[in-house]
């Protein structure tokens, strides 16, 4: 399994993983953004993207907050930037998708920006988790036959080395 790797930007040090897709841009794209299909593995959203906010809601994990979230970048189908309006210091994430095509095979580098409060060994198998989810969407899979289990938090420790060691 490859996992998510540290990289530096000009804005600070994200959390990268990398997915290709034998599948045309605009699908992977809007499995992560149409809520019909963003819902079969992940959640939904209300509100107005073109006002630049909307409020997701977690359909796929109990108990997890609706959070709102900031619009900052959307170029369909390359890029979308977005960061939560969460008041809890240790919970902002600014997360950036940027999709490219090249002979049939989508790239997705999904990242988030690991700000001081962030805990990689939490968020790295997490995201690892959904992205997985992601994966079989694209693949029209059934996304839940992906479980959460050892598999995704015996990562924890294998994240806060990789990171520890910084971006290559």
């Amino acid at each position: 399994m490859t996992i998510g790797f540290p990289e530096r930007r000009d804005d600070g040090t994200y959390l990268v993983f990398e997915r290709s897709y034998r599948a045309p841009i605009r699908d992977v794209w809007d499995c992560c953004t149409d809520q019909v299909r963003l819902n079969r593995w992940f959640g939904t959203w209300t509100g107005d993207p073109t006002a630049g906010r909307i409020t997701l809601h977690w359909t796929h994990e109990d108990d997890a907050p609706d959070e709102d979230y900031v619009l900052e970048r959307c170029d369909p189908p390359r890029q979308l930037r977005l960061r939560n309006d969460n008041p809890d210091p240790t919970q902002l994430w600014t997360l950036q998708l940027d999709l490219t095509e090249d002979l049939g095979l989508t790239t997705l580098r999904f990242a988030q920006l690991v700000e001081p409060q962030v805990n990689v060994a939490d968020v790295g198998p997490g995201w690892q988790y959904w992205l997985d989810r992601l994966d079989a969407a694209v693949a029209d899979r059934d996304p839940d036959t992906v479980t959460w289990g050892e598999q995704y938090t015996g990562l924890g420790e294998q994240y806060a080395r990789t990171f520890a060691a910084g971006p290559a």
